[in-house]
């Protein structure tokens, strides 16, 4: 069976607008993810380093719509790192006597 040359650019056409409304749609939301991976990396920060409890409690402590943050420890370094892959990253560091502090970003 041949495919039409008309299905096949349509098909191409469409793909390309969804490609492209992914990215417009990921550029408006970056400041919301921006906002969004610094909360997580504090609150699971908080909750693993001053609330003493393991990785896969602190995934109880997310909002609704933060189920696209993926979270990484370094144990070493009492740091949590929150991340959506491509868009944004932010860390959160334990400090004796000040608690989980947010890293500055690149240039603050």
């Amino acid at each position: 069976m041949k495919v039409k040359r008309p299905f096949l650019v349509g098909s191409i056409i469409v793909l390309l607008v969804l490609l492209l409304a992914v990215i417009v749609y990921a550029i408006r939301m970056r400041p919301t993810i921006e906002l969004g991976v610094g909360y997580g990396a504090h609150v699971v920060c908080s909750c693993r380093y001053i609330g003493g409890r393991d990785m896969q409690s602190c995934y109880n402590d997310y909002e609704p719509g933060m189920e696209m943050i993926s979270m990484t420890e370094d144990a070493e370094e009492k740091r949590i790192t929150a991340s959506v892959p491509l868009l944004a990253s932010r860390s959160a560091q334990f400090r004796e006597g000040l608690g989980c502090v947010l890293e500055p970003l690149p240039g603050e």
